[in-house]
């Protein structure tokens, strides 16, 4: 077992309850087209909020409860600098978590 699994567990509910604290939490997930997109991030389909909440965040679950490889790399600190640029005050706790999330996988296990 991956040592990092508890700890990305962790923030992977911090990134959560973030976005809760931010009020960007939905209950109604988007449409199954809009959950589809093949696009990067989702950015054709979803605001970056709804495809941490709806792709990321299920997609990490996932890989933790069945023990699946790890992601290498990701940029999600990137995307999310670029989304909230204007909004960075706001954001600073979410692009925290998000940053230590990138530096969690990047991590050796």
């Amino acid at each position: 077992m991956d040592k990092r699994l508890p700890t990305i567990a962790d923030q992977l509910l911090l990134i959560e309850r973030e976005l809760r604290v931010l009020g960007w939490w939905k209950e109604v997930p988007p449409s199954d087209e809009a959950l589809s997109s093949r696009e990067p991030f989702c950015v054709d389909t979803l605001d970056f909020d709804q495809w941490l909440q709806w792709i990321f965040l299920p997609r990490m679950k996932t890989i933790l409860e069945q023990d699946l490889t790890l992601p290498t790399a990701s940029g999600i600190l990137e995307m999310a600098q670029m989304v909230y640029a204007g909004n960075a005050r706001e954001t600073a706790t979410l692009l925290g978590l998000l940053r230590d999330f990138d530096r969690l996988i990047t991590e050796s296990a």
